[in-house]
């Protein structure tokens, strides 16, 4: 192959490689392609088969970390695993602990893989669950009008848990709203809450409320926003929404690998708009009773620094901590810093 392009005139070879370059670049594109196709094909098949297990399907730097109020003391990110030799016993201390990860509006369980291999790695027992309408789940989304029906497979769970186990609830996104529901149904089987640039809203607020900076009003945006699908007819009320490709990618994937987006893409599902025009009703007594952590995502422009900031003066959770460099797919984008605060939490007396 080599001596025949050693044999050509320039002509041919002007000519010749103008084809090739564009072949190649063709045959680059195509490679991408199925790469792309085989990572979502492993992920599916992944949640497929955890799924049928009892949805058992159940991950970076850090700019700065502030726990309680201004005066609390500081504690870098790698103080427990400073040194190697005291490393497996911190871990040894975690064993046994589950977490329950809760995803964002539009994702799925599939969404988590990478937090799921790294919290497997540490020992730990990692449950990601598909909310009604979303992942493999398969209820019409345009049919879930409540938070109480969105959040059904997360109750179940918590539910079905043996009476002397607690677990650690996780949530992205608005899966925030259904961590705060079962917060409150079952504060005696949640040990931490943890939100992960997450609708952390108080009792009386929606968590729709929490992206009206980027979206509007939710009155304006129930009459005319383009996003909108209507599953009941044009004649009635709108049932669910899904952003546009170009507007994901600006909003939620600004620092994520293309791949991860290209998984995103063919596996996000439209987001029923009832659980999350409905406000929350959360009591002291349950909701209250729960520790709450909240970690910020830095880079990112669905859930502005900015607003999360204010969810955490109007809401103060026990701990605060920050990714830099994240968009609001932390578990894409900054998979090793969200895995290390996750122990960190974990670990915390």
């Amino acid at each position: 192959m080599g001596n025949r392009f050693i044999c050509m005139s320039k002509k041919d070879t002007k000519i010749n490689g103008s084809k090739s370059r564009r072949m190649g670049s063709k045959s680059q594109r195509k490679l991408l392609e199925d790469e792309e196709v085989a990572l979502h094909r492993r992920a599916l098949s992944m949640a497929l088969h955890q799924h049928q297990l009892s949805q058992r399907f159940d991950p970076g730097s850090m700019s700065s970390r502030r726990v309680g109020g201004a005066t609390s003391r500081r504690r870098t990110l790698s103080d427990p695993f400073s040194n190697s030799k005291q490393a497996p016993d911190f871990l040894e201390n975690l064993k046994g602990t589950r977490f329950v990860l809760v995803h964002g509006e539009g994702f799925g369980a599939w969404c988590w893989y990478k937090t799921i291999a790294l919290l497997e790695e540490s020992g730990l027992l990692p449950v990601a669950l598909d909310l009604s309408g979303s992942g493999i789940d398969t209820k019409d989304t345009n049919s879930i009008a409540t938070l109480v029906e969105y959040s059904k497979p997360l109750i179940t769970y918590i539910e079905n848990l043996p009476d002397d186990e607690k677990v650690i609830l996780v949530g992205h996104g608005c899966g925030g709203a259904s961590v705060s529901y079962a917060m409150e149904q079952f504060p005696q089987k949640i040990s931490k809450a943890i939100f992960v640039c997450a609708t952390m809203v108080s009792s009386g607020q929606k968590p729709f409320d929490v992206f009206s900076e980027e979206l509007g009003p939710s009155e304006d945006f129930m009459k005319d926003s383009k996003f909108l699908i209507h599953g009941n007819g044009t004649d009635n009320p709108p049932t669910s929404f899904m952003l546009e490709r170009q507007h994901l990618k600006a909003l939620y994937f600004n620092q994520s690998p293309l791949k991860d987006f290209a998984l995103a893409m063919v596996s996000m599902r439209p987001i029923p708009l009832g659980p999350i025009m409905e406000k929350l009703s959360l009591s002291p007594e349950k909701y209250g009773m729960v520790r709450r952590f909240f970690i910020q995502t830095l880079e990112d422009r669905a859930l502005s620094p900015d607003v999360q900031e204010k969810l955490v003066r109007e809401n103060p959770p026990e701990g605060v901590y920050k990714i830099k460099g994240s968009d609001h797919c932390p578990f894409f984008s900054k998979p090793q810093s969200l895995h290390k605060m996750l122990l960190e939490i974990a670990q915390i007396a």
